[in-house]
């Protein structure tokens, strides 16, 4: 969302250690859930959401599309040790139905004193110690599937003055549950692939989650189970949110059908969007991956993270 001067990014590359790991399954002020969508009440994403913050809170949410502009929105009130569902096919409204893109949930600043989802609350942004927790699944009732969706942790790094209730492309800048970009650096991930070249056989989606423009050709290498090596190029056409198949790079041998890809999400594209690449593109934010390994052998769908390091 918001780009970051490469000044900024200097700076944190003299302070930074050795990137940070991702964070699951822990409290903080707000998650996001990178990967989002639906096709009906048959197959659709389902977020379940905890809170043990020990009052009410205001749980804004916001859905984004993959070029991380501003869709839709609603808050919801929890009251502490509650739990609540959220069935994204209930709550998209219309004309959503195959629309990708990802949520946002952030736990408005209440007070005792204001009602639930108040517009003073939006306003004033995070509520400071919330402790708010999440899952998500792609529920898939036709083929019987149930899909793991990682939920990034927080804390949320917002702009300043950032409306819960009206948040935009540059709002979010930075998720503590991803890992941390810098220029030149990285973090490197190695992304898993398992492929067969076969009309409903082993088929993988890669997802690519950033806070940053991510878009251009990256070129990478391309590992088989064998160790052999091949550098070839994907592409990420969507800003913050991207889902590729790596079946189809070109240039892939056809024996490389089960294995990783290296990708230094620290280099800037070449052909990045100006004057983003001026900006280091995705660098100073945060990027989050993972692959969705579908394979009859397995009868279901397989989450499978991409490391990083």
């Amino acid at each position: 969302m918001k780009k970051f001067a490469m000044a900024a990014v200097a700076a944190a590359a003299m302070t930074a250690g050795v990137a940070q790991a991702y964070t699951v399954g822990t409290f903080t002020d707000g998650v996001v859930v990178p990967n989002v969508i639906h096709n009906g009440a048959a197959d659709t994403t389902a977020v379940g959401l905890i809170n043990q913050s020990g009052a009410t809170v205001s749980v804004f949410w916001t859905f984004f599309d993959q070029n991380s502009n501003h869709v839709t929105d609603g808050c919801f009130p929890m009251t502490d040790k509650d739990f609540q569902p959220f069935v994204w096919s209930n709550q998209s409204g219309v004309g959503l139905e195959g629309k990708r893109g990802y949520l946002v949930f952030a736990v408005g600043a209440a007070t005792v004193a204001l009602p639930a989802c108040s517009a003073v609350s939006a306003a004033a942004g995070l509520l400071g110690g919330a402790q708010l927790a999440g899952n998500a699944f792609q529920v898939d009732t036709v083929n019987k599937d149930l899909a793991f969706v990682p939920v990034i942790d927080g804390p949320l790094t917002l702009v300043g003055g950032t409306n819960l209730s009206t948040m935009g492309p540059l709002s979010l800048t930075a998720v503590g549950g991803a890992a941390p970009v810098v220029a030149g650096v990285g973090p490197t991930f190695s992304m898993r692939y398992y492929v067969d070249a076969a009309a409903g056989g082993n088929d993988t989606r890669i997802v690519v989650w950033s806070t940053g423009d991510q878009r251009g050709t990256h070129t990478v290498n391309m590992y088989n189970d064998a160790q052999a090596r091949k550098s070839v190029n994907f592409n990420l056409s969507f800003a913050e949110l991207d889902w590729f198949d790596p079946e189809t790079i070109a240039g892939r041998p056809a024996d490389f059908t089960d294995g990783f890809i290296e990708w230094n999400a620290g280099i800037v594209p070449a052909d990045a969007p100006v004057p983003l690449a001026a900006l280091g593109a995705i660098a100073g934010g945060s990027v989050f991956s993972y692959s969705l390994i579908s394979a009859p052998a397995f009868g279901a769908v397989q989450t499978v993270l991409g490391a990083h390091r």
